[in-house]
């Protein structure tokens, strides 16, 4: 294996080079994959959310998605009103509001999800085994850090180090 990247100036630089035509191509991605059922991106995130754990709170679902509450209370808003999802109390608690997919939600976040999974199918077939390990175990990795940074600085999302700090 390359030991080429584990120096952190060569890392930054191939992350800064690859990033941005990932990024192009994953937003390329999900335009085609969105592309005639009229909803947002954020919006098809919180569905999907819903589509995998059934009936979340409002501030689970916010949690979730990475939105504010209030945020994810406009967006919730904009699904209801599309009868993409529907709001009902919680039993045990008034002051707690839940959310589900109605039916259409879930029509379509299936359809979302099935067009996802045509797209990374094919992704690992032209992946070696080892290659999807790895991508999967970095990717992994990544989100570890980042989630560590945002509880760290929930504001950036990241901790100032070394140069950053201004130590020399």
């Amino acid at each position: 294996m390359s030991s080429e990247y584990r120096n952190a100036e060569k890392f930054t630089s191939a992350i800064q080079a690859i990033f941005p035509k990932l990024m192009h191509y994953l937003n390329a991605e999900e335009t085609r994959e969105l592309t005639g059922l009229g909803i947002t991106p954020s919006q098809i995130n919180a569905l999907l959310v819903l589509y995998f754990h059934e009936d979340l709170t409002m501030g689970k679902l916010s949690s979730e998605i990475y939105l504010a509450e209030s945020a994810a209370t406009r967006l919730v808003n904009r699904l209801v009103n599309l009868n993409l999802v529907k709001r009902g109390g919680d039993e045990n608690d008034r002051r707690v509001v839940r959310v589900k997919l109605t039916a259409y939600g879930r029509q379509l976040s299936r359809l979302v999800f099935e067009r996802r999974s045509f797209r990374f199918n094919n992704l690992a077939e032209h992946l070696q085994p080892e290659e999807r390990e790895n991508l999967v175990v970095s990717l992994q990795a990544v989100m570890r850090v980042f989630e560590h940074l945002e509880k760290k600085n929930p504001v950036t999302g990241s901790v100032k180090t070394g140069k950053a700090a201004g130590q020399k």
